[in-house]
């Protein structure tokens, strides 16, 4: 390799020449070079898997355990804007300038090892995480589980969160495969926290099989709220009176059940006093998932992108109250059940506007206006396609009154595109007429 490569851009450019596919599920490569590397946490480290809701659960878990004063790290991927911020220590993203010399050390130690580029960067993430003298590291695991990059490390607890159908050409055609794949992130003698409340039979057979904890959502621990506050109990511990977490939206109680389940499961080794859970909660923040930026018309941010993720955004807008349009921003991958998420949002959107994104495996804006034109039964409803998630927000601010909605949702660089120039305000141009 050359030794020119001194930026984070042209190391990230050379981790995507290296290896003939994008995606290449197996550990043994990844194992190899990780032991090379001399790999090793010396803090509490949990895991999280899943379908949707693992950003949202890692967010909380950093969140609570740094209010109680621990030093936090977290990995979490893909990214909205900066590639930087897949890597949080303290609650900040990382510096290109800590990351540098990791890609260097894996660079050293792959010899002639092809990796991706999500293997790559994952094992300079981890480095860097290793070497922070953190007190927890969270670390979200990608697309699968069991032969996923992060899973070479044994976490001291494993989270599940809900599991839907998504990746179907790595993971298996239904949801009983997709749950096989990611319970390979158990292991033997530890915790094992399932949020989803009706999970694939496949966990918890594997969590037995292997002499897992297993920690399941409605057996173990349970929650309760009414519209005011929420409660919590599990093997020992509960909490009452809670606030509903920062995060918005009908699933986030399940994925805070999950993470006091996981604290209250690594308590001996990293005591959370039951104040740091309250201000934890209060104050956890996550851009993208279902965040609302106020403004004429307000703008909803969400990275749902597959028909289970689409469900609970629909929920999650109705609940909202009245608004008179519903403009919708989305791009996605070409490989997403399109049409799912499509026939779950026709319901509350109005307008659409399909936008391209950069890469090959994104779906073209046309293509997409298309299957929306074969779906749709609103005569009321319309759509256009434009050649970025720019260009499409500057469509839905020009036909928008005020009082309307724009929401933005899709892949994460469909949400993405449209914060790369910082959070958008909007002014409807009706407003004042």
């Amino acid at each position: 390799m050359q030794t020119l490569a001194r930026t984070l851009a042209e190391w990230l450019a050379h981790c995507e020449q290296l290896h003939a596919r994008p995606i290449d599920l197996g550990l043994e490569r990844v194992r190899r070079v990780a032991e090379r590397m001399q790999l090793r946490f010396d803090c509490t480290v949990i895991t999280v898997a899943g379908t949707n809701g693992k950003g949202s659960t890692c967010a909380m878990l950093e969140s609570i355990a740094g209010q109680a004063g621990w030093r936090t790290g977290v990995y979490t991927s893909p990214h909205l804007v900066r590639f930087e911020e897949r890597c949080r220590i303290a609650g900040e993203a990382v510096a290109e300038a800590d990351l540098l010399p990791q890609f260097a050390r894996v660079e050293a130690a792959r010899g002639d090892t092809t990796l991706s580029y999500f293997e790559f960067t994952t094992l300079a993430i981890l480095g860097c995480l290793a070497d922070a003298r953190l007190d927890l590291a969270v670390l979200e695991v990608g697309l699968g589980g069991r032969l996923d990059a992060v899973n070479v490390i044994d976490a001291d607890c494993a989270v599940i969160t809900s599991i839907d159908l998504d990746h179907m050409e790595f993971l298996g055609p239904d949801r009983e495969s997709i749950g096989f794949e990611k319970a390979g992130i158990l292991r033997p003698g530890r915790p094992a926290v399932v949020s989803d409340p009706v999970p694939p039979a496949s966990i918890a057979r594997h969590a037995h099989a292997i002499g897992a904890d297993l920690w399941q959502s409605g057996v173990d621990f349970n929650f309760s709220g009414d519209q005011q506050q929420w409660a919590w109990a599990g093997r020992g511990k509960r909490y009452s009176g809670l606030a509903y977490p920062a995060l918005r939206g009908a699933n986030q109680l399940l994925n805070a059940a999950g993470v006091l389940a996981a604290l209250t499961a690594v308590r001996e080794r990293l005591p959370i006093p039951a104040q740091a859970v309250r201000a934890g909660l209060a104050l956890v923040e996550l851009p993208g998932r279902f965040q609302i930026v106020p403004g004429q018309p307000t703008l909803v941010l969400d990275v749902a992108h597959n028909p289970h993720a689409a469900s609970a955004l629909a929920a999650n807008l109705d609940a909202m109250g009245f608004f008179p349009n519903t403009h919708a921003v989305f791009g996605a991958m070409a490989d997403k059940d399109l049409d799912g998420i499509l026939r779950r949002m026709a319901p509350v959107v109005d307008r659409w506007y399909f936008c391209d994104l950069p890469g090959t495996r994104a779906a073209r804006a046309d293509e997409l206006l298309q299957r929306w034109q074969a779906l749709n039964t609103r005569k009321d409803a319309s759509a256009s396609a434009h050649a970025g998630p720019t260009q499409a927000l500057a469509a839905a601010v020009g036909a928008a009154d005020p009082a309307d909605r724009i929401l933005v949702f899709g892949s994460f660089l469909t949400v993405g595109g449209v914060l790369e120039q910082g959070l958008p305000k909007l002014h409807a141009k009706h407003l004042g007429r």
